[in-house]
């Protein structure tokens, strides 16, 4: 007998199921940021504050160029957690062999978006003249493993989909491992600078890529992978834009409101944008671990609805919502007490330390806030909805932050005043998603009681 990777989403208790699927998507969450971190750790300690500067800036404008095929990735996780949900094994094969289909295309499209669009984007948002050669450079390298990077996301959409977390935890291990071999190597002893972190970093993503498709081709059951079966199925196609775009969108918008912030960042100089840079991705491991709540509450959400089983939907809700705050305190909490220590394992630049704590003060101390935000998104997409979610994430977070960065900021433009924005438009999003939620769980419920057949 075949060990069983999955966890079964639809019987059993929900508290210790939702834990064991959780904690291997916080693990792999939090390797996939090493990646960058350790890209961000070399360039800063063996290169200087401005190659540390010049792989930050950058985050975010790849980020706002990815995230429409991150959220077509959602699209997938939905779909195959309700067909297997509801056992359709059919349309679950149609649903995974189209989403292969969707990443080799969108990492191929991605390749010239990235090499063509690098330098007039990263004009755009401002970046100095003493940082942005080195910018381009790593922006470029960076894109040519998009197809690698959109394949091992949407195959482990597909993963996480059916419970199995544990597997994209071991290939990204493995992945994670030979990155920071790479990354060493190309830097110490090639003297290659951002270019070295680049090539590292698309290695380590082929690598990725890899293990999960021998995954797929090798696995049983209605996820199995064949490759003579790899095309696009229109209304599967139609079906994960559907639920896709709106997050795609969503993340998006998202990105470009950090875009405009980080652009507003750029007006302070290299040294805060270095202890931005570094402040940001100690964040990255507190956001990465509430993330994997949100995808939890996602898939959860999702199979039970497939499986018919919406009594379990609310409890799925609050349990998710009582995880992330206490990950959300705890995490951001530490990293803000631990900051000095931390700061310093990226830059020994007193002054980049000195501006990192600044942002963890205010952005890190509150993170829990952005972790409900996130939790009652996914399980309002769970359900099904996709522009709902996009409205109010759009208006309440994104908007909001960039009318303060057009307004406030310019009347008090200080660093408190732009990072401020985060904790306020994270709670104000949160208030309107719980709202959409019980709405949406009250229609389904009263949906399903017009459904069931009159008593005799």
């Amino acid at each position: 007998m075949k060990k069983s990777y999955a966890v079964d989403m639809v019987n059993g208790p929900l508290f210790s199921r939702i834990l064991i699927y959780a904690f291997p998507l916080i693990l792999s969450g939090v390797l996939q940021l090493l990646f960058n971190a350790a890209d961000i750790v070399v360039v800063g300690k063996f290169t200087g504050s401005h190659a540390l500067a010049a792989v930050g800036s950058t985050s975010a404008l790849i980020n706002l160029l990815v995230n429409l095929f991150i959220g077509i990735s959602i699209g997938t996780n939905v779909m195959v957690a309700r067909y297997c949900g509801a056992r359709d094994w059919q349309n679950c094969e149609d649903t995974v062999h189209t989403s292969i289909a969707i990443s080799i295309i969108g990492g191929i499209l991605m390749i010239f978006v990235g090499v063509l669009f690098a330098k007039p984007l990263l004009e755009l948002m401002g970046t100095p003249a003493d940082v942005i050669t080195h910018s381009v450079l790593y922006m470029r390298i960076y894109f040519l493993g998009m197809p690698a990077f959109m394949i091992y996301n949407f195959g482990a959409a597909i993963l996480r989909a059916i419970g199995d977390t544990k597997r994209p935890l071991y290939f990204l291990t493995v992945a994670g491992v030979v990155n920071v071999i790479f990354n060493l190597f190309f830097v110490i002893v090639f003297n290659m600078g951002v270019a070295g972190v680049a090539v590292a970093t698309v290695i380590s993503q082929v690598i990725s890529a890899v293990l999960i498709l021998m995954c797929l081709l090798k696995m049983d059951g209605m996820c199995q992978l064949h490759k003579n079966k790899i095309r696009l199925h229109a209304g599967k196609v139609k079906e994960m834009l559907r639920i896709g775009i709106p997050a795609g969108l969503q993340g998006i918008v998202f990105s470009i409101s950090n875009v405009l912030i980080q652009s507003s960042i750029n007006s302070f100089g290299s040294v805060v944008m270095a202890g931005n840079t570094a402040a940001s991705n100690i964040e990255g491991f507190v956001y990465t671990a509430m993330n994997a709540i949100y995808q939890t509450s996602l898939s959860f959400t999702s199979q039970n609805l497939g499986a018919g089983n919406t009594a379990r939907i609310k409890k799925i809700l609050f349990y998710c919502l009582g995880i992330v705050t206490v990950i959300g305190l705890v995490l951001g909490q530490g990293a803000y007490l631990l900051g000095r220590p931390l700061l310093s394992i990226y830059s020994s630049d007193p002054a980049v330390v000195d501006f990192g704590l600044v942002r963890l003060s205010i952005v890190s101390a509150s993170y829990f806030f952005c972790g409900l935000m996130d939790v009652c998104c996914g399980s309002i997409r769970g359900l099904g909805y996709s522009i709902m979610p996009m409205l109010v994430s759009l208006t309440g977070a994104c908007a909001f932050r960039v009318l303060w960065i057009f307004t406030f900021f310019q009347i008090e433009h200080t660093l408190f005043s732009l990072y401020i924005s985060y904790p306020i438009s994270w709670i104000l999003t949160f208030a309107v998603h719980l709202l959409c939620f019980i709405y949406a769980y009250r229609k389904l419920m009263k949906t399903k009681l017009n459904l069931q057949p009159a008593e005799a």
